[in-house]
């Protein structure tokens, strides 16, 4: 039997106001429905894949982006390789130009190769795209990136931004997971990743529970949500999400922003220095190494030095 998964909240016509007051504040992720279905992105690329390249490469500017290519048999997953000595997929770069005629070129194949158009900077390669297709719920400082790819598959994995993800084409398939089931998500290496922060070990789509069985937990947990074209998903800091592409052609602009910057490099330090130097401690030590941070990190009782 199918399982049944928890539907992530719909709220129709948000404002600035809306999203900052009531769904911003919570912390908790939303799908924000129809919020760009009037951007001339979305109505070309409902015309057809072809209406939507012809439009965007008026903003074209001959940039290079990186592109994900795997063969047909991995079944758009991009991921490691079974020895974990590399990973399933080839990473290029191609002129914009370039890739959207490649896309394009394997709308007809009944089995093409996977291929992804990864992250690429809007304010790099098509700067004026924003200025017909604007975000006017977040601020000026969030960096909106395209992802173009056909049916593909993100592993899940988490960014330490919050993101407001705008379906341009196609549909998608959201899966999202809370900070809190990270020990149920058998997080791969950090410093082996596949692309920026590390994913989850196992499989959305065929979870194996005999290799690692509290991921049906995590299952049990999830929440999920399907966007059409127009549709957005406002997916919070440290959440994580696996991410499905529906269609043969399928956009997304994504808007990452951080309302508390920081130095994410030095987060990741202060946790391998934690793990270096405590992790391997006896218990009795562990424990009360984990008393002082509580303490003094985590303020569980309080500011530690009011006094």
């Amino acid at each position: 039997m199918a399982r049944e998964f928890q539907k992530i909240a719909e709220w129709p016509g948000v404002t600035p106001e809306i999203f900052r007051g009531q769904i911003y504040s919570r912390k908790r992720p939303a799908v924000l429905k129809g919020l760009v279905r009037d951007w001339p992105a979305v109505k070309e690329g409902a015309r057809s894949p072809q209406a939507f390249c012809d439009y965007v490469k008026r903003f074209d500017r001959g940039r290079e982006v990186g592109v994900l290519t795997a063969l047909p048999g991995v079944n758009g997953r991009f991921f490691y390789r079974d020895d974990m000595r590399g990973y399933n997929f080839e990473r290029r770069k191609e002129v914009f130009a370039h890739a959207l005629a490649g896309l394009l070129a394997q709308l007809d194949d009944e089995n093409p190769p996977a291929t992804y158009v990864e992250s690429a900077l809007v304010s790099d390669c098509v700067p004026d795209f924003p200025q017909e297709n604007a975000l006017d719920l977040v601020g000026s400082s969030a960096l909106a990136r395209i992802w173009m790819g056909n049916r593909v598959r993100t592993q899940t994995h988490y960014d330490l931004y919050d993101n407001i993800a705008c379906v341009v084409a196609g549909r998608r398939r959201f899966t999202l997971f809370g900070p809190d089931q990270i020990d149920n998500l058998y997080m791969g290496p950090f410093e082996y990743t596949l692309s920026g922060t590390p994913v989850s070990m196992a499989s959305v789509e065929e979870p194996d529970f005999a290799r690692f069985p509290r991921f049906e937990r995590a299952l049990e947990a999830a929440e999920v949500a399907e966007l059409e074209p127009g549709d957005a998903i406002y997916i919070p800091y440290f959440w994580w999400h696996h991410v499905q592409s529906l269609e043969r052609f399928n956009v997304l602009v994504s808007h990452w922003w951080n309302d508390t910057p920081g130095n994410f490099g030095s987060l990741y330090n202060c946790l391998l220095h934690g793990v270096l130097a405590i992790r391997d401690l006896p218990a009795d030590q562990r424990m009360a190494w984990r008393a002082v941070f509580d303490h003094f990190v985590f303020k569980t009782s309080g500011e530690p030095m009011e006094h």
